[in-house]
């Protein structure tokens, strides 16, 4: 769904690092879109027609297999850039994740035939570029980090302490979403979590999982 563009003041208020001019820009440019909790934003092989940042909401990012098991990369939430959209974009180049929102989110939708232009003209864009890959890229080494040296138990009790601290301790998370996003088994994961709370780190309610920490 198409929304009116916010205005170069709500820009700069939730993309700091953008300048004035900058922001005007984007207000003339920019497409306002919205997304529903579940809504794809981006699959695997699509061709990108634009770059996306987030205004709010949250967004999953993953690696689908060939066998459709799921691979969590990280969230995207409001202030945010897809830094997978401005690369594809750019270079003409297949996603090769998946996007879904997991709220409902807004997005900035900016055309790619403007990314040169964004990337020579206006320093803040540039700069807010950078950090947005240095950010993902910090991300992506935490998952790689947690992959290579630690144990699924570690691995959960990490996934969990990133869901609290971003979306509060009650947890809206089915066992089996989370067995997806670790890239395990319901079972296993169903059995640490019943281990944890014996160990008076969470609760499991029926249809959430309260996180104590």
């Amino acid at each position: 769904m198409t929304s009116t563009m916010y205005s170069p003041a709500e820009i700069m208020r939730f993309f700091p690092l953008f300048d004035r001019e900058l922001a005007d820009f984007l207000s003339e440019i920019g497409e306002l879109k919205t997304f529903k909790e579940g809504e794809v934003l981006m699959k695997t092989g699509q061709y990108f027609k634009a770059s996306m940042l987030l205004v709010s909401g949250r967004v999953k990012l993953y690696r689908e297999g060939e066998d459709g098991n799921e691979f969590f990369m990280y969230f995207l939430e409001g202030g945010n850039a897809c830094a997978l959209s401005m690369i594809c974009a750019t270079r003409n180049q297949a996603s090769g994740i998946m996007a879904v929102a997991v709220e409902d989110t807004e997005v900035i939708m900016i055309p790619i035939r403007y990314m040169d232009q964004l990337m020579t003209q206006y320093k803040s864009w540039y700069y807010f570029v950078l950090e947005t890959y240095r950010n993902r890229f910090e991300e992506l080494l935490v998952v790689i980090d947690n992959i290579a040296f630690k144990n699924m138990d570690e691995r959960l009790e990490w996934y969990l302490r990133q869901q609290a601290a971003k979306i509060g301790n009650h947890l809206s998370l089915t066992h089996q979403q989370i067995a997806n996003d670790l890239n395990s088994s319901r079972e296993v994961i169903s059995r640490l979590l019943k281990k944890m709370e014996r160990n008076n780190r969470l609760i499991l309610h029926r249809n959430h999982i309260e996180w104590i920490g």
